[in-house]
């Protein structure tokens, strides 16, 4: 009994005492992206289940737009019924030029009378001054014709900005994919109300994974951007798999270690995140444990 003790004892030692065959472990991430309702309205379609695979571009949500539509289409009649009271200036001051015409003629006319003695100054005073009225008021009148225009095409421009705005927000009722990726997580099922800002699912690119991984400060002058090391998954069981590494970020600060990962030194509190490029194969995924050796 007390001899199986000792050797019981004996191996114990010696696993504790067996050297890490790695400097570093972490867990796999990607790049996440999470994609969050802009709009406002129930969720028409989710056409992506966690699990699955997307390509940028593919149309993952649709929400309700119909009342954006109805917006949008009052605005274009508002529009269109404001540019058309817009008032045309040629035919409103034809009366008066052709007024003006006619007393240029009929000022014209006294003055061969005058020069014939068969009209007097007077006459011809009345015509002139008849002429400058009637000038002044066309004067005024393409004023006040030309300022409402302006008004009229301000509002008019104004209220493209506001068409604009309410089109930007039905293209947005539209998610799409911005990348190759897998989705991760949906929060929201088709009839449920979107709320804009409220997160629908999350999307990974999986195609572009990393280790993130922790190193000791006497470790980091072993650690250089674009270094090539061995990473190894670790899936469980018997079931790992070595991949070529790229180091390519390396933290500015140290940080303390997190509880999840181990070091070389169970003693070390500050240590350095760093990522880890690999190819991924299809086989890893998000999550799932890491070791490197340098």
């Amino acid at each position: 009994m007390k001899k199986g003790i000792f050797l019981s004892a004996v191996f114990l030692l010696v696993a504790c005492g067996g050297k890490q065959d790695f400097d570093a472990t972490g867990t796999f991430e990607a790049t996440e992206v999470t994609l969050s309702a802009e709009t406002t309205g129930r969720l028409l379609t989710l056409a992506s289940e966690e699990g699955m695979l997307v390509h940028e571009g593919e149309v993952l949500a649709v929400v309700d737009t119909a009342a954006l539509h109805l917006q949008l289409q009052q605005l274009r009649t508002q529009q269109s019924a404001l540019l058309k009271s817009r008032p045309d200036i040629g035919k409103q001051v034809a009366s008066l030029r052709s007024q003006i015409v006619k007393q240029e003629r009929e000022v014209a006319r006294v003055e061969n009378l005058v020069k014939d003695n068969a009209a007097t100054r007077k006459q011809l005073d009345d015509a002139q001054t008849q002429l400058g009225v009637l000038r002044n008021q066309l004067d005024a009148t393409l004023s006040q014709l030309g300022s409402s225009s302006e008004a009229i095409e301000q509002n008019a421009a104004a209220m493209e900005w506001q068409i604009k705005q309410v089109a930007l927000q039905l293209e947005r009722s539209t998610l799409k994919a911005p990348m190759d990726g897998m989705v991760l997580a949906t929060w929201l099922h088709p009839g449920e109300m979107a709320v804009a800002g409220r997160p629908l699912l999350k999307v990974a690119d999986l195609d572009h994974i990393y280790l993130r991984a922790y190193f000791t400060s006497d470790q980091l002058s072993k650690v250089n951007l674009g270094q090539k090391v061995t990473v190894t998954a670790d899936f469980g069981g018997d079931e790992r798999y070595d991949y070529e590494g790229t180091v390519t970020w390396i933290a500015s600060e140290s940080e303390f270690t997190p509880k999840n990962i181990q070091t070389r030194s169970s003693r070390a509190n500050l240590v350095y995140a760093a990522k880890i490029a690999v190819v991924n194969d299809g086989r890893l995924k998000v999550g799932v444990y890491g070791e490197v050796k340098l």
